[in-house]
């Protein structure tokens, strides 16, 4: 009791970060059900360095290149590099490009496509290092976004991942059986009508999406870990996609208000903390789905 207590006298001063959080959790469960469902856990990783390129080239350009110099010229939209924007916006683009070469576009094997995810992740972990070594800020800017912080968020901030998050949700009504057969069987899927390239691209591009924006606000760790935990969890507690797309975000939103507490009562960071108690709790689910397999066999 005396932790909430003191989580709650801490809400003014933390609230815009700590709802920051739990809707960046309720919108990547609800799009890494669809990454999970598909088998593209990997390209998740990939998706989430290449965003930390996106922000790097960022930071690179704003400390390198001669933007004033360049405005004064006439080339006004220089500036604009110096923005925060500058690196939601490329942290996006380049999200977006690492998943459209890394998606199940059409026929293929497997194993090109984890081939392709990995070279993705290499090649953007280390030019997102070697891109700001010669600027101190930028990287250690890269090394916060590697090791997560949610701390800092905005009201604005609050209100683009709650956007967001409702689009999805509602996009999920709407055409939830659409969806939930593009998932499960894309042959299906097309047999009866469906474009599965164009679905596959605006899954794509959606993931892209939320990816970018979540790395430039709260960091890897707790992208990553946010987009495919939960999912990974309700997998192993449910028996069809359509209700791991409930579990997943309540697990979500319950493990981080109880991460958040916690992490406050002990001066922990909420990201790091959210991610192993999430990581724990997959663990507990996995033990869950054994024993359950283990009782059917008896």
């Amino acid at each position: 009791m005396q932790m909430v207590q003191e989580f709650l006298a801490s809400w003014d001063l933390f609230r815009y970060s700590y709802l920051e959080g739990w809707l960046i959790g309720l919108l990547l469960a609800l799009v890494g059900v669809i990454v999970v469902a598909r088998g593209q856990i990997f390209i998740g990783a990939a998706v989430s360095e290449a965003s930390t390129l996106g922000i790097a080239l960022a930071l690179w350009a704003s400390s390198t290149l001669p933007l004033h110099r360049l405005a004064a010229e006439g080339a006004h939209g220089a500036l604009w590099l110096c923005c925060d924007a500058s690196q939601a916006v490329m942290a996006v683009v380049f999200s977006m490009l690492a998943v459209i070469i890394t998606s199940k576009v059409g026929p293929a094997r497997s194993e090109s496509h984890e081939v392709v995810a990995g070279w993705v992740f290499l090649i953007s972990a280390s030019l997102s290092v070697l891109v700001v070594s010669g600027s101190p800020h930028g990287l250690e800017e890269i090394r916060r976004i590697h090791s997560s912080s949610i701390l800092g968020a905005t009201p604005t901030d609050v209100g683009v991942f709650a956007a967001l998050a409702a689009i999805t949700v509602a996009f999920l009504v709407v055409a939830h059986r659409r969806l939930l057969l593009f998932v499960t069987d894309p042959a299906m899927a097309a047999a009866v009508g469906m474009r599965v390239r164009r679905w596959a691209l605006a899954d794509s591009v959606w993931l892209g999406l939320t990816v970018g924006l979540s790395i430039q606000a709260s960091g890897m760790l707790y992208t990553f870990g946010s987009l495919v935990l939960p999912a990974l969890m309700a997998k192993n507690l449910c028996r069809e996609v359509r209700t791991m797309f409930v579990v997943a975000p309540a697990l979500s939103l319950g493990i981080n208000a109880a991460a958040f507490v916690l992490a406050n009562h002990y001066d922990f960071p909420p990201a790091q903390m959210s991610v192993a108690l999430t990581s724990l709790a997959l663990v507990i689910a996995w033990a869950f789905r054994r024993l359950f397999r283990a009782g059917v066999a008896c």
